[in-house]
């Protein structure tokens, strides 16, 4: 539980850091005079300002939760209860910046590409969602093999 905490910590870090630097360098950039951004009344754009605040929230969430899980006391009565709660938390948190974050992209790229190459964001779009389906595939298991252990408990029922 504890190492993977620190890669998910790590991965969720990762994440803060690109949220945090994409809504300062917005798609197509902002304008000289006023520095509002120049693509403001685009829908795509209010997705990707949206997204992007959603990504760089849930994987603040996500890292506090893996924190939360590094700095406990490990004593006996956390391994029932306190820690999963925080581990289901945790990888919740972390596939839903994940998502959000390659919504973002998504929409960053239609804002971008939307005059000019109509054809290609569409493909590149769905690619993107590759990501966030093999996450599911990998951590989904974990996830739910967790929430049953929890919550489920099968072997003392008092």
């Amino acid at each position: 539980m504890k190492d993977t905490s620190s890669s998910c910590s790590l991965v969720a870090t990762l994440i803060i850091t690109v949220a945090f630097a994409a809504i300062f360098t917005v798609p197509g950039g902002n304008d000289s005079n006023t520095g509002i951004p120049i693509f403001q009344k685009n829908g795509a754009f209010m997705v990707f300002a949206i997204a992007d605040a959603l990504a760089l929230f849930s994987s603040v969430s996500a890292t506090l939760m893996f924190l939360a899980i590094l700095t406990s006391r490990y004593a006996m009565e956390d391994f029932l209860h306190s820690l999963p709660r925080k581990m289901i938390l945790g990888l919740t948190f972390l596939f839903l910046s994940l998502a959000f974050m390659l919504v973002a992209f998504g929409s960053a790229l239609t804002v971008i590409l939307s005059e000019r190459l109509k054809w290609i964001y569409i493909p590149i779009t769905l690619l993107a969602a590759f990501p966030v389906a093999l996450f599911a595939i990998l951590q989904l298991p974990l996830c739910f093999e967790m929430v049953e252990s929890t919550y489920c408990p099968h072997l003392y029922r008092p």
